[in-house]
């Protein structure tokens, strides 16, 4: 079960057109907007990653906006992890576990949570705040993100798992 106390929050590229084009897009980027709200009243670390923002663009306004002066780890790299600086803010939460989401599912939020498995980290991913340009890519990165040991669950499940109580 999610703990506030050793979970971050790691939001994966949702910027740019990109953003608006993936399956369920709106869905996605209002999933994500209740994660970060709820990362902010359990005091959760939260991590903003933007694939080549000069290319794609920078974070959705809209996220932006309840974001705050959160910066975006900038990268090239699919996989997270493989980015010097994105690393070092993963550790220096001192946190045990992520809460994934972003998109798209099939490229950098799975290869990411390979990554940070591979880090040793228990890794959460809010499956209806994930998502690709198409509903069968994100289906089949769900899976293989089980496969490797990721657990699946919902924005909804993890927010109601941390408050623990009414």
């Amino acid at each position: 079960m999610l703990d506030p106390a050793q979970t971050a929050l790691v939001v994966i590229d949702v910027q740019g057109k990109l953003a608006q084009t993936v399956s369920d897009a709106r869905h996605v980027i209002e999933n994500t907007k209740k994660l970060v709200k709820g990362a902010r009243l359990f005091k959760l670390p939260v991590i903003v990653t933007e694939q080549n923002p000069e290319g794609l663009g920078s974070t959705v306004s809209e996220l932006q906006e309840i974001l705050g002066a959160v910066p975006a780890v900038e990268k090239m790299t699919f996989n997270s992890c493989l980015t010097p600086s994105f690393v070092k803010a993963v550790e220096q939460t001192g946190r045990s576990g992520v809460l994934i989401c972003g998109i798209e599912a099939h490229v950098c939020v799975y290869q990411t949570v390979y990554g940070l498995l591979g880090l040793g980290l228990n890794v959460y991913v809010a499956s209806d705040a994930v998502s690709s340009r198409t509903a069968w890519n994100r289906n089949i990165a769900l899976e293989r993100m089980r496969g490797l040991g990721a657990v699946i669950t919902t924005t909804e499940m993890s927010l109601f798992e941390m408050m623990k109580d009414a």
